[in-house]
Order: structure tokens, then sequence, then C-alpha cells
């Protein structure tokens, strides 16, 4: 079909009202954006985005990013005009109970989604994470004549994007990085929710991004098509990261609201919406109105999509008969799938009293799994020196070393979980991140996105109590567990010692469907004999138990509870309490979420019902035990910050000792 310029306003529109008309049968969503950057989304859907719409997962589809993920129905209408598996019904059914068209994009729900956007920022850092899968992937598995990788990140961006830190801190690093693969194109309107940017936004955008070493280039008429166009073509020739500065206006079209905070985020009113219609020579009804010509226009994405998928298939046909053992692990990895008997012969400890951290255990499991499993890609936070993440087998992922698997993200920790949540909705790797446990806190929002999309992605947090001693209150964390556990479908991890640790690490990585989180130590554990305690594997199920103690009898009189470094705590406090006769029974409780993932007959045969007698341990918060140790339980735990000082100070200050276990434990009996 030849594209005149009046099919071409014509597809424009048909974005343009489909958007607006999905917003305003909710009575709900943002209009603005759709109407303002629809020229844009068209330049990149028609005449650079190579995808297919039958198969969303095809591995090498360019990738699209709506970070203002506000705008979702510019989104949906482009999902559904180009093919993809998204009906017209779905589209009136946005925002409503059920449906696929939420009022932000999720990645899994809605077929094309890329990416979960709508916190701004996100979006932006989720495209820089994906510019590393893709450069890295290409790097390990291109041969000449045989390009399988090969495709690019493109976006929309807006002005609350760029406003956030997130934003900052992954445009820092990908232009270090040299991430040529990544064209993002910026909605310059200059209207926020409560106003002009110039109320709060007036830097030159454009020269920081060229500061943080981008191409940067300028549109100044977003209506211009072919403007549009040719910057990204020349950005596609351009070894840099770029931004394309696209001056449009918010809520295009609607005569009252068009250039206004009002057009941003409520939908516009049937007046408003008819006049835009009319301003535009647009049909007042139907609403959802579909030009055939239009739709014709958009639809050829279908035929060049199955085109473009089946050259690629022939051409991975080629690369597997010459190269069939490198063909079969790219193959493997796409598909998410891990190596066989990746777990066999992993590290195991022998029990010693003074052990070691479980940060060290950790970079000792990681660093075997490192090499069995070629999948795993990740950094930290410029802690690798005390989180113990680096790779010994790989290079650092460079901007001329495209091949590493260990990336500098710097002091980032924010980009850091935003970047590393784009590799994984990328896919062919499995991505960590790593820093202090404390500064969990700045990645909160990306483990929050990243437990909805049902990610599989891995965060290490070392220094994970007060433990970490003389740094202080400061870097002490207290809270932070509880608020990682609050978080639905995270996978909550605080291994007692090594062997835990190890355990934990399996887990971790088989955790296909959702983020794990490993809470580790910066001082050393005992390593538990487990020639006398149970077999470590028992974290897989959550909570276990580790040994009954003292008299023979049919149950025990008390059950001792706690996760991480606090086990070894309880272990001493038994065995005292034993020795006074009393039957005692210990459980290691490393994870909250596999526990309370098993049936009732397994929480019953752990935490027995008949034992009302149950005393948590844990250096931190005490929220959230009350669920395990029940009505007539006691957590021993910190429901106040630490103190700088060396950590076995801290714990005897704080009453984090064998004997107040022991105490607590004989007082709680006397009441019974």
């Amino acid at each position: 079909m030849q594209e005149t310029k009046e099919l071409q306003n014509l597809a424009v529109n048909t974005l343009r009202f489909l958007s607006a008309d999905g917003v305003q049968q909710a009575n709900s969503g943002h209009p603005g954006l759709p109407m303002g950057t629809a020229p844009s989304a068209y330049a990149i859907w028609t005449r650079h985005l190579r995808h297919n719409p039958a198969n969303p997962h095809w591995p090498n589809r360019d990738r699209f990013i709506l970070s203002g993920g506000h705008g979702s129905m510019l989104l949906y209408s482009l999902l559904h005009l180009t093919g993809y598996d998204l009906s017209l019904e779905d589209l009136k059914q946005f925002r409503q109970w059920g449906s696929r068209t939420p009022g932000h994009p999720e990645y899994g729900l809605t077929p094309g989604v890329d990416a979960t956007t709508g916190p701004l920022g996100q979006g932006f850092a989720n495209g820089v994470g994906m510019a590393i899968a893709e450069a890295h992937l290409a790097a390990v598995y291109n041969r000449p004549g045989h390009t399988l990788i090969d495709h690019t990140t493109y976006g929309i961006v807006t002005d609350g994007d760029l406003m956030e830190g997130v934003a900052s801190e992954a445009a820092s690093l990908a232009g270090h990085l040299r991430l040529g693969k990544l064209i993002y194109l910026y909605d310059d309107n200059r209207i926020s929710i409560e106003g002009s940017t110039e109320l709060a936004f007036t830097e030159d955008r454009g020269q920081r991004f060229e500061a943080y070493g981008w191409q940067v280039q300028y549109v100044a008429d977003g209506l211009d098509v072919e403007a549009i166009d040719q910057a990204i073509q020349a950005a596609r020739q351009d070894p840099r990261p770029s931004l394309i500065v696209v001056r449009n206006i918010i809520g295009y079209g609607m005569p009252n609201r068009q250039g206004t905070a009002k057009a941003h985020g409520e939908p516009p009113g049937d007046a408003e919406l008819n006049a835009a219609k009319d301003n535009l020579g647009w049909p007042r009804e139907p609403r959802f109105y579909l030009p055939d010509q239009s739709l014709a226009l958009f639809r050829q994405a279908v035929d060049r999509g199955a085109a473009w998928e089946a050259a690629w298939q022939e051409q991975f046909a080629a690369y597997r008969a010459e190269y069939p053992e490198l063909a079969a692990e790219l193959e493997r990895r796409l598909a998410g799938q891990l190596p066989q008997g990746w777990a066999d012969g992993l590290p195991e400890f022998p029990a010693d009293a003074k052990g070691l951290a479980t940060r060290a255990s950790s970079g000792k499991v990681l660093n075997a799994i490192a090499e069995r499993v070629p999948d795993l890609m990740g950094g930290s936070a410029d802690l690798a020196p005390s989180t113990l993440t680096w790779m010994n087998s790989s290079p650092a992922f460079a901007a001329d070393c495209h091949e590493g698997r260990n990336i500098h993200f710097g002091v980032r920790e924010h980009g850091m979980g935003a970047i590393v949540n784009g590799l994984a909705y990328h896919g062919g790797v499995i991505p960590f991140d790593a820093t202090f446990f404390v500064f969990s806190d700045y990645m909160r929002p990306v483990l929050r996105v990243a437990a909805l999309s049902h990610l599989r992605r891995i965060s290490v947090f070392t220094h994970d109590s007060i433990g970490v001693g003389e740094d202080g209150p400061t870097h002490q964390p207290v809270e932070h567990l509880a608020a990682l556990r609050a978080i639905p479908n995270l996978l909550d991890l605080r291994p007692a010692d090594a062997n835990e640790v190890r355990e934990a690490w399996i887990v971790a990585i088989e955790s296909a469907h959702r983020p794990a989180a490993l809470a580790l130590t910066r001082q050393n554990l005992p390593t538990l004999d487990r020639t006398v305690l149970a077999p470590a594997a028992g974290l897989r199920r959550g909570a276990y138990v580790l040994a009954d103690l003292g008299p023979a009898q049919g149950q025990p009189q008390i059950i001792l509870m706690a996760s991480g470094s606090e086990v070894s705590l309880i272990v001493a406090a038994g065995q005292r309490l034993a020795e006074q006769g009393v039957a005692v029974r210990l459980v290691s409780f490393p994870s909250w979420t596999l526990f309370a993932e098993q049936d009732a007959a397994y929480q019953e045969a752990v935490l027995p019902s008949s034992v009302a007698a149950r005393l948590a341990v844990e250096a931190g918060v005490t929220l959230g035990w009350q669920r395990w140790v029940g009505s007539h339980g006691r957590v021993l735990g910190i429901d106040r910050y630490g103190a700088s000082a060396p950590a076995a100070t801290v714990f005897q200050h704080l009453g984090l000792t064998a004997e107040n276990v022991v105490k607590i434990a004989l007082e709680m009996m006397s009441n019974e």
C-alpha cells in the first residue's frame, strides 16, 4: 500500500481518536500523551519497528517501551491496529475489571507489551537493560555471516521520566557504555500535571544528555512525520544512544485543552472530544471508528513481521548447521531453561564453629554457578568487593567488551534495579544486582514492579542487620526485611549458614516467574553441623525443623524459630535449654514466602498448633512474626534503630544473645 500524505494523516488521527475514545468511554485516563505523540508513534511503528504481531516473543524483535505508561491507550491502539491478539472489544474495556487493557501497561498481561511502565523513569531505565542484553547476546553468539541477535530498543519518554532520578542514573550509564541501539523519542510538550514545566524543570535537557554521551537531535514540529523519520534514521547510524527531542503539543486537536495541563490526566468530556474530532476532520460517530484504509496500512505489519521472522528462522537453521553447540545453548537461554545438571557439585561447607559470613559463602556459590550457567549476568552498585558478587570467570561488560557478564553499575541503586529489570524483560540472561541491604530502600520501587511483572531476577543484599556494627544505624537495616516480605510475589531468602546459602541460590536461580532477594551477613556465622542438624535443603520449603532437643517426649514444650544470623543463636540457646531438661524444637525460617506456600500438613508438622510457646528471634523489626508465633508466642527483635559499635557489642546491648533467649523461653514456659 502506497503511503500518501492523506493516508498518513488518517492513520495518525486513527491513533489519536482510538486512544481518546478509550479514555472517554472509561471516564478515566490520560488523553494528552496519545494525541500529542501519535505522529512519533506512527513513525516508529510503521517505518522502523521490526516485530511480528503473530509472535510477540520473537527473540530478535525490536523492543518498544512507552515509558510514560499513563499514555497506555496509545500502546493498546498500536497493538490492535498492527494485528496483535488485542481486540477492539479489549480497547473498549480500557481500565475495567478483568480487562487486558489496564490503566498502565503490564508485562505478561497484554500481548506485545515489552515492559510494565507507569512509575516514571523506570521504563527509561528498563530500555537500558534491554540494550545491554542485546549487545551481550550479540557479542557471545553472533558469528561472521551469522547475525542472529541484532535489534533496537525504541521508546517514547516524557518530561516526567526525565525529571526522575532513576532515568538520570540509567542515562549516565547508557552513555558511558555507548549503547547505540537505544533510541528514545522525547515528548517535549513542556506541560506537567501542575502546569508548565517552567515551574520546576528548566535545565537544557538536550545539553544534559549530550554531557551523558548521547546523540541528541531536535525535531521542531512534532506533527512532521518525515522529520521524525529522518531523525530516527540518523539515530540508527550513530554509535551512541540517541535522544530525539520532539516538540509536541499535549492533547493536540482539543480546541480548549491542547497545550494545557487539563489535557494530561482526565477524560476530555463528550463536548471537547467532539470538538477535537471536528477540528481534525474526524467523524463524531461511531466511537472507536476504524477507517478501512488506515487499518490496512497498520496491518501490513502482520505480513512484514511473518516474513522477518521466517527469514530469521532460516538464518538460525544455517547457524545451527555450522555451530550446533552454540545454537543449542542460545535456544536454551532464549527459552528460559537451565543447563542440565547445573546445580550438581555446588560447594558444600563442612561444620565450622568460626564459619564465614554468608556474603562470603554466597560469593563462592555464585562463582561456581557462573561457570555452569552462562546466562548469569549482573553486578553491584560499586560494592563488588563488599558484596562479593564479582564473577571471576568473566570480564566486565564495557563499551568495548560486550561479552563481559559483570556490570559496573556505579553508585546508582535505583537505576541498577530498573536496568536489571530490563535485562529480565529482554530474556536470554538471568540478571542479578547487589548492594547493602539498607540501600534496598532505593530499589523497592523496581522490586515491586519486578514482582508485579513476574520477572526472573535476583538481588543480593549484604550487610543485612545490626551485624554491620561500627558503621552505625544509618547502615544497619532493621525494617528492610519486613518491607520486602510485604511485597507480593517477591521471594525472601535469609539463609542461616553457608549451606543454606547454597540452597538459597538454587531456589533463586530456579525461580522462573518471580524475583528473589537474598539477605546476607557481613559478620561470620558458624557453619552448622548437619550431621546432627537437619540438611540445609529444608530451606526449599521456607522453614524446617533443625532439631528436637531435650527429653524424648511426644511434642516440644517450646519452639524457637529464627532466620539468618539468629539461627545459630537459637541453636546455642536450645542446647542450654535441653541441658536444663526442656524439650525444645529448633526451626530455621529462611523464607516466609516459601513456608506460606506449603500445605497445611507440612506447616502443622513444623509448627504444631498444640505448642503455644513459640519464640521467634530476628535482628530486625518484629512486625509480621505474629503470624507464625501465634497469640501466645513472643518475638525477640529490634523495634528501634541500631547503634555504632562492634557487632558483638550491639547484639549484646540489644538483647540478641543466647542467654536472653534462654531467659525469655523459661519465662514463657513458667507462664503456661
